[in-house]
């Protein structure tokens, strides 16, 4: 049946959107699901490295998130994009982020790729986005945080089917009220971060503003105001900003990790490899991989390198403790209104944990070097502009090869989490693999939304490419992808494709060997055995998939995009952190 489908305008606050990857080998037995179309909550964090949380063998207090671990699936090899708005695009359209608009990060496109066919830079119209789709379906929808798809009033959240909505629209901000963006291209005009309530601009509240709390009280705001009788289930979204650099954060919520990050990465990295194997989270067998020699180990670090990077991890470790807070203070007031039993829960992260540096883009450095206080004291506060670098971002992604902007396994493997006891998905752990392509028509087939491109071509929208992942999740199906299914990635010149238990990936050097390499993942997730020499046939198999790849998704394969200069390949980090270490606080 085909149904009408209209751009929506209107405000936004809370989504639940639901997706992840990986089952057990053995299906659980199926669990009794509602009849009552269920409310959906979809929560993103912002480059959550794969090992932070709990459940996934990190140290950092999320209790919360562990809950909705052992009472949902748990997936370990659930994919993402290197990046955020190319995640954010295919997490609201259910396609390939070549198709709906971000063949790249919009802040990184080249004269060559702006403004072509999938390099608009935006959310394209050519997609029906989650929102529209479930509001065409019955559904209010709000949403509360990071959107980066689109900076005007015509590509925000309004525009896309949210009827409420309070969003960042860039990649990045200051956590705090003063508002602050990310990128500098003139270190003497301080960047300023654009927030859109219900597609109008407004500025943060300069006093009392802490991004994860703000999000969190704007989406229960949202959700509240658009119950009405309480006939229409909600499509919340709840995309935080943390842990993204700046890494700010509460005092209070700092000195929890206060010493606790002394030992330095080698220690964290084997206690998280550690609980990861007690876990059954990775074979026992797995080797861990230990960075890219390019990096400093700790122990090659001055002792003012070592008390500044140990205080940047306790940051990073408070800004995630309180996004736990706040994502239990929704699920709580969720409960006490009575709408949490009948509600689906997807959690996940947009990539991996960030080990570059947006320094080297533009003039940020220089603005940062001129008007940030970076001493030891004062990082996490308030003037202060923090990133943590490779050694922190390795640790986050263990035991994986690399971290975000890279197609190692490191760059794209995240967390995810789907509860949902009420709509028969059982807790277990799930070890296929899934992408984040499936949440969108997950959600539709809970939901018994119809996509518009059900209607043909006429429609005018793409058809989604994802796959529901909602009978695999009930224990009535063993898995979403086969053998033979080949899933690509593309972002900067930097490629990847994986076909079962194959992968082939691509990245320039020193980061990768400028040449294709191949890993079988079940020996190897890793990607520590490169088998191209050995395995020419399989190589060649899985090139030629790439190469469909490629043309059915409009990839735009550019000679040398790789070694853009900047960000993933400034290396510069160790030289700023030797500069802010040295630093005494600055007069206030």
């Amino acid at each position: 049946m085909a149904i009408a489908f209209t751009r929506f305008r209107g405000g936004a606050s809370v989504l639940l959107a639901a997706t992840l990857l990986a089952a057990c080998s053995s299906a659980a037995p199926p669990v009794a699901r509602s009849t009552v179309k269920p409310n959906i909550l979809l929560i993103l964090a912002d480059d959550l490295g794969y090992a932070d949380i709990g459940a996934y063998g990190g140290e950092i207090a999320t209790p919360t998130l562990d809950r909705l671990a052992r009472g949902g699936a748990t997936f370990t090899q659930f994919y993402a994009s290197p990046f955020c708005s190319p995640t954010r695009a295919m997490l609201m359209s259910g396609n390939d982020n070549h198709q709906v608009g971000f063949g790249d990060m919009a802040e990184l496109m080249l004269p060559e790729q702006r403004g072509k066919p999938g390099y608009e830079g935006y959310l394209s119209q050519k997609v029906a986005a989650i929102p529209e789709v479930l509001k065409s379906s019955g559904y209010r929808t709000v949403m509360a945080g990071k959107w980066h798809l689109g900076n005007e009033e015509a590509q925000s959240p309004a525009a896309r089917g949210f009827d409420r909505s309070y969003a960042m629209t860039m990649g990045g901000a200051s956590h705090f009220g003063d508002q602050f963006g990310i990128v500098a291209m003139d270190p003497n005009k301080p960047p300023k971060a654009i927030y859109r309530e219900n597609g109008k601009l407004v500025d943060t509240p300069r006093q009392h503003f802490y991004s994860s709390e703000a999000f969190a009280d704007r989406l229960l705001q949202y959700v509240d105001e658009t119950r009405g009788d309480g006939a229409k289930p909600f499509f919340a979204y709840l995309a935080f900003t943390a842990p993204h650099w700046p890494l700010h954060a509460k005092d209070e919520d700092i000195a929890k990790y206060e010493g606790r990050y002394d030992k330095g990465y080698e220690a964290l990295r084997a206690e998280r490899f550690e609980r990861q194997k007690k876990l059954g989270l990775i074979p026992a067998g797995s080797k861990l991989y230990t960075g890219n020699p390019k990096w400093p180990t700790w122990d090659k670090l001055t002792p003012a390198q070592q008390k500044s990077e140990a205080r940047r991890m306790a940051v990073y470790a408070a800004m995630v403790d309180n996004m736990d807070r706040q994502i239990g203070r929704v699920l709580d007031h969720l409960k006490k209104t009575g709408e949490l039993d009948n509600t689906v829960v997807v959690f996940l992260s947009d990539n991996g944990a960030d080990g570059n540096s947006v320094y080297d883009v533009g003039r940020t450095r220089e603005w940062i070097h001129k008007d940030m206080d970076n001493s030891t004291a004062n990082i996490g506060r308030p003037g202060s502009f923090i990133e943590y670098g490779p050694g922190w971002a390795q640790v986050g992604m263990t035991p994986l090869n690399m971290y975000k902007s890279f197609l190692y396994e490191g760059g794209i493997s995240v967390p995810a989490i789907v509860w949902g006891p009420g709509q028969g998905v059982p807790a277990q752990r799930r070890t296929q693999v899934a992408h984040v392509m499936d949440i969108a028509p997950t959600l539709y087939e809970l939901a018994g939304a119809t996509h518009p491109a059900a209607g043909g071509a006429a429609s005018g929208v793409l058809p989604v490419k994802g796959r529901s992942l909602l009978a695999f999740l009930q224990g009535k199906a063993p898995s979403v992808y086969g053998p033979q299914d080949a899933i690509g990635w593309e972002l900067g010149g930097r490629k990847a494709l994986r076909k079962g238990d194959w992968k082939i990936v691509y990245a320039n050097a020193p980061w990768g060997k400028d040449a294709w390499e191949l890993y079988n993942l079940t020996e190897d997730r890793t990607e520590q055995n490169d088998l191209a020499a050995r395995n020419p046939a399989k190589l060649a198999e899985l090139l030629a998939d790439w190469q469909r790849y490629v043309a059915d998704n409009g990839v735009l394969e550019i000679p040398g995009l790789a070694t853009r200069p900047g960000y993933s390949n400034g290396a510069k980090y160790y030289e700023d952190l030797s500069i802010e270490a040295a630093q005494t606080p600055r007069a206030k």
